[in-house]
């Protein structure tokens, strides 16, 4: 059952198109990341969920509930921001305490005790009595993330919250994030432009591009099988090499080459998808070699080197391991395994 459904949502802003009709469910418990460049309506979109912004057109159900013309405190849910928003003249507990406060429909010793649950959750018991100005980056986060689960909401909306920490405590965060996520069984919805972070914790990744949704899936499935060159470049930053299909076959327009493609289309104009990891650089003269290449520049990045590599106007970017083969630039050639080229139509 879906818990969050969402049909023919639009957001114009002064006649302006932000959200262009979007239509998604998210299931009982599921982890849903909304995932785009910076503009293409995700934060709008989490915020119009949230009843923060007003909607143009569609409608939104909670649990069954048209929730489109609610304001936020009647929508049972529990949202976390970039920012945080902790109160710093209010204790710890007090922070995590003020959404029940707000609501409230519990007595004043019971909201105590959902908040100081809450602040167990995540680890945070023991400094309840701490103002926010005390805590680190780190600790204000969880104190956040206590208030928005405090208030056992029905959808738990998180807005970036990750973006704020260096990179060590971002991906221990992750980790204590998908464990919350497992344990409580939420339904969340979270926000970030970071397609890691969509697809180490998401069920689902929703996407977004323009106001519209590009794709929705598994991230294996996004990653995977991209159904345009957007949904390719932007989850994994593949490689697109412009091409004609024939068949089965495509015509590599820069290099002449016939490449062997995987993946539904029509004959005619499109691209020719490969993966970084799944290419491998080869000598020139290599017979079993699928395309020839001039190396132009290489990365080193520790645990694997990245060649840049150029046919025709088509960039090619190929990771291997730090021990193998070093290639000068010059002339090269690329291989792969077979069904890693993948076909995505114009």
């Amino acid at each position: 059952m879906a818990t969050l459904t969402i049909a023919s949502l639009k957001k114009d802003f002064k006649g302006t198109p932000v959200l262009k009709g979007i239509s998604l469910d998210a299931a009982s418990g599921e982890f849903l990341s909304l995932l785009g460049p910076s503009g293409c309506g995700k934060t709008t979109l989490l915020r119009c969920i949230a009843g923060l912004e007003t909607t143009s057109a569609g409608s939104i159900h909670i649990a069954g509930q048209d929730v489109t013309d609610l304001p936020p405190e009647k929508r049972h849910l529990g949202m976390m921001f970039q920012s945080y928003a902790l109160f710093p003249h209010l204790s710890v507990r007090e922070n995590v305490r003020f959404g029940l406060r707000m609501a409230g429909d519990q007595p004043k010793s019971r909201q105590k005790e959902l908040a100081q649950a809450a602040l167990e959750r995540v680890q945070m018991g023991h400094l309840g009595d701490r103002m926010p100005p005390q805590l680190s980056g780190g600790q204000q986060q969880r104190v956040a993330l206590a208030r928005a689960i405090a208030v056992e909401p029905r959808v738990l909306l998180l807005d970036e919250p990750l973006s704020n920490l260096d990179a060590r405590l971002r991906e221990d965060m992750q980790i204590e994030l998908k464990e919350l996520h497992r344990s409580l069984g939420l339904t969340t919805v979270f926000v970030t432009h970071d397609q890691e972070e969509a697809m180490s914790l998401s069920d689902r990744v929703v996407l977004m591009n323009g106001g519209v949704i590009e794709q929705i899936g598994a991230p294996e499935e996004i990653y995977a099988a991209p159904r345009t060159a957007f949904a390719a470049d932007f989850i994994g930053a593949a490689n697109l090499l412009h091409a004609t299909r024939s068949g089965r076959w495509a015509h590599v327009t820069a290099s002449g080459g016939e490449v062997l493609v995987v993946g539904e289309g029509a004959d005619g104009p499109g691209r020719v998808m490969l993966r970084q990891e799944d290419l491998e650089l080869v000598a020139a003269d290599d017979t079993a070699a699928m395309l020839a290449v001039e190396v132009v520049a290489h990365i080193y990045r520790g645990a694997d080197v990245v060649y840049v590599a150029r046919i025709g106007e088509d960039e090619l970017r190929i990771v291997m391991p730090r021990y193998a083969q070093v290639f000068p630039a010059g002339p090269a050639a690329v291989r792969w395994r077979e069904g890693a080229a993948r076909w995505i139509a114009a």
